[in-house]
Order: structure tokens, then C-alpha cells, then sequence
């Protein structure tokens, strides 16, 4: 049995290294949110999450494939509904 589904797939492809990332849980904790709110810099956002991710090393994929796992967490409210309407 395979559910229907009903929202669009991610735009997020993921490169060949990605399926050997060695998630650990406790940096999405250290990762700034983004809600998307007019008073937020986006740019300044961006800035501390590569800062959060660039302390993050795994030797089994690149640092692009860490950004990309990681890059969905931080994003709450507006910020995750613009991402999930992207196409």
C-alpha cells in the first residue's frame, strides 16, 4: 500500500554522497531559525548557518551535501511554506 501524495516533491536533489551522511541530531539545536518575517535578514541568515555547518565535518560527503541535508530544519513558518511551494 502506497499513500497518495498530495504535495509537490521537494526541489532539494541530493548529490551521490548524500545517502552516507552521518547525521547527528544535536546540531540542528545550534542551527538559526528563519521564520521569513519582514524583520529578518535572510542574508545574515544564510551567513550563520553556513557559520553552524562549516563546524560540521564528515568525511563520507561534502560540505554541499551537509548544507542541503541541514538546510530544511532551521526554516519555520512563512520560510518553510515558500520552500514547499517552490517548484
Amino acid at each position: 500500500m502506497n499513500p497518495i501524495r498530495t504535495s509537490a516533491p521537494s526541489f532539494i536533489v541530493f548529490l551521490l554522497d548524500a545517502s552516507h551522511f552521518n547525521f547527528k541530531p544535536d546540531i540542528i539545536q545550534l542551527l538559526p531559525t528563519f521564520h521569513g518575517l519582514d524583520l529578518e535578514n535572510p542574508y545574515l541568515h544564510l551567513r550563520e548557518f553556513e557559520e553552524v555547518c562549516n563546524t560540521y565535518n564528515d568525511l563520507n560527503c561534502s560540505m554541499n551535501t551537509i548544507r542541503l541535508k541541514l538546510f530544511l530544519f532551521p526554516l519555520k513558518d512563512k520560510a518553510k511554506t515558500w520552500l514547499q511551494n517552490l517548484r
